[in-house]
């Protein structure tokens, strides 16, 4: 519940406390009670959201285009990332909360961007923002992320950026679905596991074809995971997976 809605209820158990003022004395303590609680949270509501305005954002970029060549990236005019080949994922970036406007450029130039964006990055979040598509069709597509695991687990999370595979299922190889039905530019949401070291496979969803095998993946404790199906089902470079932290 937002702040707002906890103070609607504060002012409803006020008046119902008011109403039993003279009539009905325990009637009157227990909404006054109820009133005080929801005092109390619209306070705690105010503090966090006040504490979330504050906080920075993380972002990193990831060039999954395969045939779009190494590029520049500038925030708001500001070169912040240089030569970014396919596959390559930058760092995380420290960004104050706000709107931003995001060129890409092929590197070593800044006259025609091969993607120009306006992002809202929203306070306390971890971003990861996906150049996707071919070179005719591009899109910069942001990805939440989320690190934060259970201490001594880990969590993986699919992400499908692959612009000409079919939607597939992402499977223990040989074994049981994890992933199912995960199309073009979708994500799905972080699964959590034992550590483990495993093999994987891509499938064409629905089925037992196999488009793509990912043998010996780690996933340590204490670490979030983002596997990334990038490249051509039929062309060059070849479909293959990345392993991502975060």
């Amino acid at each position: 519940m937002s702040q707002h809605d906890y103070l609607n209820k504060a002012a409803m158990y006020d008046l119902l406390s008011g109403y039993y003022k003279y009539t009905d004395p325990s009637m009157h303590i227990h909404y006054y009670q109820k009133h005080l609680k929801y005092m109390r949270l619209a306070l705690q509501a105010q503090r966090a959201d006040m504490t979330t305005s504050t906080q920075p954002s993380y972002v990193r970029v990831l060039h999954a285009v395969p045939d779009a060549p190494n590029v520049d990236v500038y925030v708001n005019g500001n070169r912040v990332l240089r030569d970014v080949a396919f596959k390559d994922v930058s760092d995380y970036l420290t960004l104050p909360a706000g709107k931003y406007h995001i060129d890409v450029y092929p590197a070593g130039t800044s006259v025609t961007t091969v993607i120009s964006k306006k992002v809202k990055i929203d306070p306390g979040k971890i971003y990861t923002l996906a150049a996707v598509g071919t070179l005719n069709k591009l899109q910069l597509l942001p990805f939440i992320d989320d690190p934060t695991v259970p201490s001594g687990e880990t969590k993986v999370k699919f992400i499908h950026l692959s612009p000409d595979a079919p939607a597939v299922d992402i499977a223990v190889k040989g074994g049981d679905v994890i992933f199912p039905n995960v199309s073009f530019k979708q994500a799905t949401d972080y699964l959590g596991l034992t550590p483990m070291t495993v093999n994987l496979e891509a499938r064409v969803a629905g089925s037992k074809n196999t488009v793509l095998s990912v043998p010996n993946v780690k996933f340590s404790p204490n670490q979030a995971y983002t596997i990334v199906a990038v490249g051509l089902a039929n062309g060059t470079p070849e479909l293959e997976a990345i392993l991502l932290k975060g």
